[in-house]
């Protein structure tokens, strides 16, 4: 799995603005849902289960749990802002469907 450029400047950023004084990590999960199966989710986390795998990408900890790391092995994260919004979008060679909306596929 890898961070753009663009996602790893927003993590980062995201990561001062919570000003902890424990380390934060950025989780990435799998969850079933939405409307092609299963759905993406992302937040910032102090501290990692016995399942985790936690990677250092960029200056960052990413961490993910051992039943949704198969589902996002390859995949690219990145960071967009447009004029309808701002979001991660994952690029993802392990669906072979998406919504539209780009935040569930299935595989």
């Amino acid at each position: 799995m890898t961070l753009t450029e663009n996602a790893t400047r927003k993590i980062l950023s995201l990561i001062k603005e919570e000003n902890s004084a424990i380390p934060l990590m950025f989780r990435i999960t799998i969850s079933g849902g939405g409307c092609a199966g299963f759905q993406y989710g992302f937040s910032l986390d102090h501290h990692s289960n016995e399942d985790d795998h936690i990677f250092e990408k960029g200056g960052i900890n990413v961490v993910i749990d051992g039943s949704s790391l198969p589902l996002v092995e390859g995949a690219q994260i990145d960071y967009v802002e447009e004029l309808i919004g701002s979001s991660f979008i994952v690029k993802n060679p392990n669906a072979s469907t998406a919504c539209g909306c780009g935040n569930s596929f299935s595989v």
